[in-house]
């Protein structure tokens, strides 16, 4: 019998993927369990303790026994949760964090960071690029059958995925309309735009990325029917990403065509550093405007973490 995955988080996107796609490519039994402790507590995060409420024992606890072989989670409010399971399952469980989790370490039996992350340790791995689900197969599989909604645009095709304001940038009047106009003088040279923002993108720059829509040749995605996410990259010949996720930027990388990266204003050391680093890969360039023609291999570390997740866990058991 596959080996049961607990995929531990507190429900975002951003922090579920990742734990997802080093699960899928470990072929696990996959369950997601989401962590909800109240406010106050989740403050002290993730130093403090878990919610009462949520313990093993208690009605309707997210970390409920019987407890599975492994547990791959991330974001601070989880890494309680995952102390506690070590506790709880006297040691059998083997644990795994996805991001530095501040509290050193030894949180877990084995930890991802990216390079750009200082923590390091014997049972620490570190990457490039983080983990995701944008494997070569799926890839494969989305380019074979192209979402209809973009099968009739032409070439050049250019994905244009849309972050938003977080805790490092901001979107300006004036970065948006320098995005705006970048992305018009691409479809007036002749790209077809495949469009996607997100929840984070603010209201100016999601009027103005509307315009988009009603121009014949492009597409937008406004949020009705499933998201094409996964079709946008495999069918484009060039993706534009925003600099605020560095997990779009990275499963951009995973699919060879060239990745251009718009800055807004903000920032951090630790992003740049990461895209410096993807620069020097030769998987990304910033985005001055125009389409650059550049090749690389496609970027995924995901089977290399997985298999050390295996490897880890091959030890654990014996």
């Amino acid at each position: 019998m596959r080996r049961l995955a607990w995929v531990l988080t507190d429900g975002k996107a951003g922090d579920e993927a990742p734990c997802l796609g080093v699960a899928e490519a470990l072929g696990c039994r996959i369950e997601c369990r989401h962590v909800a402790p109240r406010p106050l507590l989740a403050l002290a995060m993730p130093w403090g303790p878990l919610d009462p409420r949520e313990a093993p024992g208690r009605p309707g606890s997210p970390i409920a026994p019987p407890f599975p072989d492994l547990v791959i989670a991330s974001g601070r409010r989880a890494i309680p949760y995952v102390r506690r399971i070590k506790q709880a399952s006297g040691g059998r469980t083997f644990t795994v964090i996805l991001k530095d989790p501040r509290t050193g370490a030894g949180s877990a039996d084995l930890i991802w960071v990216p390079e750009h992350d200082a923590l390091r340790a014997s049972n620490v791995i570190v990457t490039l690029t983080a983990p995701h689900r944008i494997s070569a197969e799926r890839l494969a599989t989305v380019r074979g059958a192209p979402d209809p909604r973009l099968a009739g645009l032409s070439h050049p095709r250019v994905a244009v995925l849309v972050g938003g304001d977080s805790r490092h940038h901001r979107f300006t009047p004036a970065d948006t309309e320098r995005f705006a106009s970048d992305l018009r003088r691409l479809a007036d040279e002749g790209a077809s735009l495949m469009i996607t923002a997100s929840r984070r993108t603010p209201g100016p720059l999601r009027q103005a990325l509307a315009s988009f829509g009603d121009r014949p040749g492009h597409f937008l995605w406004n949020g009705k029917g499933e998201n094409p996410y996964l079709s946008l990259l495999a069918n484009a010949d060039a993706i534009v990403a925003t600099a605020d996720s560095t997990n779009m930027v990275g499963e951009s990388c995973a699919t060879g065509v060239p990745v251009l990266v718009f800055e807004p204003s903000g920032g951090h050391r630790k992003i740049t550093a990461y895209l410096d680093a993807l620069v020097r890969y030769g998987a990304v360039r910033r985005f001055a405007g125009r389409l650059e023609a550049f090749r690389y291999e496609p970027l995924d570390t995901t089977p290399e973490i997985a298999m050390a997740v295996a490897r880890g866990l091959d030890l654990h058991r014996s």
